[in-house]
């Protein structure tokens, strides 16, 4: 298109020929463009599903996107989450800023929020402020119910996301009417689908496609075309090739303690976290037992000299190495240590940094 015809039309239609080819997929069109235009979305978890839903609902034009994610990037990781790469390691940086920072080169026109925290219950109606849509990237089902029961009693839509080795599950909520995730898995998954990338591995193809589905159904979500959003449990298996859509509007009942009897138990829990908490294998998170802001120019100066720890940090996180074990600290005092699965000796170790 040339800059006179550009001029002529005005910057707003100007403005919409990068999604030329998406908005000529006629379900969709130029309204439902300017609808995700409008769009605000919360991205609670930036991994695997996290970044590949990020990449995709930026690149379609979503216009508000707030990631939310506690952790920093390992060099595993890039077998599989597509946003970051090995400089980002080099620089240390939290997985939440790397994925904005690259994000907001693809697309200038979209708002991208970074938030480097734990979801817990006393901050996640913060996190999803003004949020149209909340997409599920995590890797755990306590955080997920607290996904569902904020989406519940705010009426407001999530798409639900698992995957561990080959296989792979996603299911759209819409609160009022589709069963909510505690509907379909209220105790979590069947034994015989609980298993985790720690225990079975991950393969990239299978978090791409799972991740594929879930944008899919935000993309139809924010466009307002409801009519179209696929009400169904997927389950899918890459590696046998089997994909199989279970029909699960009968879970919704009305016996659900969610969304039929409207107690929101994971919402209310304490708004604190517990001290310390696994969060994948030989990985604790621990947490600091009172609030604190943690300087890491001066605790880098306290442990100039000190021949048994190595330091290196930045605005966002100070890392350390004592002994056998890696530990992450971030400015408010949450610490991730990896190295052992043992609560006590995470937050001994963390204890230990900070008093040196």
């Amino acid at each position: 298109m040339s800059k006179s015809r550009k001029a002529a039309e005005g910057p707003e239609v100007a403005d919409l020929e990068r999604y030329d080819r998406q908005m000529r997929f006629a379900p969709l069109g130029q309204a439902g463009q300017r609808r995700l235009l409008a769009g605000r979305v919360t991205l609670i978890g930036c991994g695997a599903l996290g970044s590949v839903m990020a990449n995709t609902l930026v690149r379609a034009g979503v216009g508000h996107l707030r990631i939310v994610d506690r952790d920093c990037i390992e060099l595993s990781n890039l077998q599989r989450q597509v946003l970051f790469s090995e400089d980002d390691i080099a620089g240390g940086l939290p997985k939440a800023e790397a994925a904005r920072r690259y994000l907001q080169r693809v697309n200038t026109a979209v708002t991208i929020e970074a938030v480097i925290d734990e979801v817990s219950p006393g901050n996640i109606e913060a996190l999803a402020e003004d949020a149209d849509l909340l997409l599920d990237g995590t890797d755990n089902f306590a955080t997920r119910y607290l996904i569902n029961d904020l989406a519940v009693k705010t009426r407001r839509p999530w798409v639900f996301g698992a995957v561990a080795g080959a296989r792979g599950l996603v299911m759209p909520v819409l609160p009022g009417e589709t069963p909510c995730l505690r509907c379909v898995f209220e105790q979590g998954l069947p034994p015989e689908l609980n298993v985790t990338a720690d225990t079975d591995g991950i393969l990239a193809p299978a978090v791409q496609t799972v991740a594929a589905h879930q944008a899919m159904e935000a993309i139809k979500i924010l466009a307002g075309c409801l009519d179209a959003v696929d009400r169904r449990l997927w389950q899918l298996d890459l590696w046998t090739g089997r994909r199989v859509p279970i029909n699960v509007a009968g879970a919704r009942d009305g016996s659900c303690p969610c969304c039929g009897q409207g107690r929101f138990e994971y919402l209310q829990g304490r708004p604190e976290p517990p001290a310390t908490r696994r969060v994948g294998h030989l990985t604790v998170q621990v947490f600091p037992r009172e609030p604190v802001r943690i300087g890491f120019a001066a605790l880098a100066r306290r442990l100039e000299g000190n021949q048994e720890i190595e330091v290196r940090y930045n605005p966002y996180m100070f890392r350390a190495r004592l002994e056998n074990l890696q530990i992450t600290l971030f400015p408010d005092g949450r610490a991730i240590v990896r190295g052992t699965d043992d609560p006590a000796a995470a937050q001994a170790a963390c204890e230990r940094l900070i008093r040196a």
